[in-house]
Formats: C-alpha cells, structure tokens, sequence
C-alpha cells in the first residue's frame, strides 16, 4: 500500500470516525491511525472506532454499490455490520468504505472461536429474502473465486510437482461447480467468502457477532458458504466435534442450505471440493512466490486435492435440487 493510499484511508477513517460532527474534532481525540490490513484485495486503516477500506483495484462499481445497499439495508440488521457514512469515496480507482470497529476473533484462542454463531448468523443471512432488499443483486463469486485461484497458481507454481494434482480435481468437478452461471441453485443471499475472519464483535468489545467484509456478498447457492468448514473438516483440519457443532447450529437456525435431519453431504460435497481445490491452488502460489516448501495445512489441502483427483471416472455428479 502506497503512502498516498494510507494518508487517503487515513483521513477517511477520521472523517467516519468523527460524522456527522466537525473535522476539528478529529484533532482533539487523541488517537493515531492504524493499517489493519495491506493486501492486493483490500487496504483497511482504523482511527478510534471507526475503519476505512480500500477494495480491490478493477471493483465492480455497480455491483459494489448494491452489495454496500445491502449491508445497510434494515433486513440484514443484526447480520452484517453496516457501513458508516463517508465523504471520500475513491482512491486511486479503487472504491473506499468506511464501517464501524469491531473486536476480531482472537487466533490465540481457537477454542473461543465462535463456530456456532457464525452458523446461526449464515442462516439468517440465508434466510433473508433477495425480492426485499435493494437491487439488482449481483451474483455471489464463490466459483469464479476458485477459477481465479486456478489461474493464479498457473502464473505462479504451473511447474510445480503438485500442480498437476491440483488440476485434475479441478477438472474432476461438474461445471456448475466451476462456473456461477451454471449453478442450479442462485436464489439465495450469500457471504460469498465466510471464516472466521469475517466475523467481529460490535459494539467493542462484547458485542454481538456480526459478519463483516461484502466484497463476495450475492445471490448463488448457500452451501457455499459452509464449504469452507466441510472442506477443512474432509480435509481432516477441522475437528469433527466442531463441525458437527457447526452444521448443528446451522440447521437448528433453519438454514436452508442443508436438509434437516438428513445427511448434508449431498449439497456440500460438490462445494466443499471446489474449496479444497481453491485452497490448495493458493496455497502453491504463495508458497512459491515465498520461495519455500508449502506447511503443513497447505500440504493437508493439496494431499486431499490428490484424494479428488483420484475420484473413480463412473462417479457423476448431480446437481443439488
């Protein structure tokens, strides 16, 4: 992140931080600003209680703009963390937004990690009607995600011994798996991006859980949105107590992206392989753009990438109804 982007975040997270009353009162505070995050995909800087975002160079405006709607919109209250008012709205081409601070989760103790209300707050999210709020909505990226992360391992490790792995459960996975436009199920509102990353407590610091970061949020399939734990649980990541707390808080909230009472796997297993193969194709990238071996979760992913791929060729799958 450039020093220009940063004083730009920066005078936006006091503007929010200090609205609607005068900037004068930014100099009073007493507080500096912070850099929360410096990637390619999204700059964030604090001031006091409030952050700034830079999104991704090449942002969609028009689905940027509905996707902010919709996080401010008074159905997903209780949901999604609204946005602040802002002046400043662009940097250097890329959109800026401006939300309240919240306590992330804390990594040190992933025994606190709060798997059960990110499964409750899925399913209201999924549960919220799309005809109700602002629109049009664009689709959730869940799949051109993965293709994404295909191409870039293709620039980065194509020579790299477990590419070819990697692209064989790839090619293992139906179409509507690999393309958004060919998913049978589109009707429902997703985060597009979930983890326990993207949730944070507001009001700081013992406030609800709420979840954060609509750069993926769209319409698709909601099972993409617990792909990502059934992935690291298949994967042998995640624990399988965990998981079942997980899903068990999801369906007990009514989330429609799981038959309750029946086995989930029908919906989740097509998803939570294209995560896999996502996971793994990011994983080699950067492990090679670090100039190093990939660790131990990186090569758990990759091993189960290798598990897909070797998926007998009568199997077909069939699209989730």
């Amino acid at each position: 992140m450039t020093a220009s982007v940063v004083r730009a975040l920066a005078d936006a997270a006091r503007d929010a931080a200090h609205l609607p009353g005068p900037r004068a009162a930014c100099r009073a505070c007493g507080r500096d600003e912070a850099v929360l995050a410096d990637r390619a995909d999204g700059a964030v800087v604090r001031h006091g209680e409030a952050v700034a975002k830079a999104h991704a160079p090449g942002t969609d405006p028009n689905g940027h703009r509905a996707r902010i709607a919709v996080a401010a919109h008074p159905r997903l209250a209780g949901i999604l963390l609204p946005p602040l008012p802002l002046r400043v709205r662009d940097v250097r081409g890329r959109p800026v937004t401006a939300w309240p601070y919240g306590v992330p989760v804390d990594a040190a103790d992933p025994d606190a990690a709060p798997w059960e209300d990110a499964a409750v707050l899925l399913a209201r999210l999924h549960r919220v009607e799309p005809a109700a709020l602002p629109g049009p909505i664009p689709p959730m990226r869940g799949p051109a995600k993965a293709a994404r992360a295909l191409a870039r391992m293709r620039a980065a490790a194509a020579d790299h011994p477990a590419a070819a792995t990697v692209e064989r459960a790839w090619e293992r996975l139906p179409a509507w798996a690999r393309d958004e436009a060919e998913s049978p199920r589109r009707s429902a509102l997703c985060h597009g991006d979930l983890h326990l990353g993207q949730l944070v407590r507001h009001p700081a610091p013992a406030g609800p859980w709420l979840l954060i970061d609509v750069d993926d949020l769209g319409l698709g399939d909601p099972a993409w949105d617990l792909a990502r734990p059934a992935a690291w649980y298949a994967a042998g990541l995640l624990p399988p107590e965990i998981w079942q707390r997980f899903l068990g808080a999801y369906s007990a909230a009514d989330g429609p992206a799981v038959r309750a009472g029946a086995d989930p796997w029908p919906q989740l297993d097509v998803p939570a392989r294209a995560l896999t193969v996502q996971t793994a194709a990011l994983a080699l990238a950067k492990s090679a753009a670090e100039h190093r071996d990939p660790d131990d979760v990186e090569q758990a992913v990759i091993d189960a990438c290798a598990r897909i791929a070797c998926l007998p060729p009568e199997l077909e799958f069939e699209p989730p109804s």
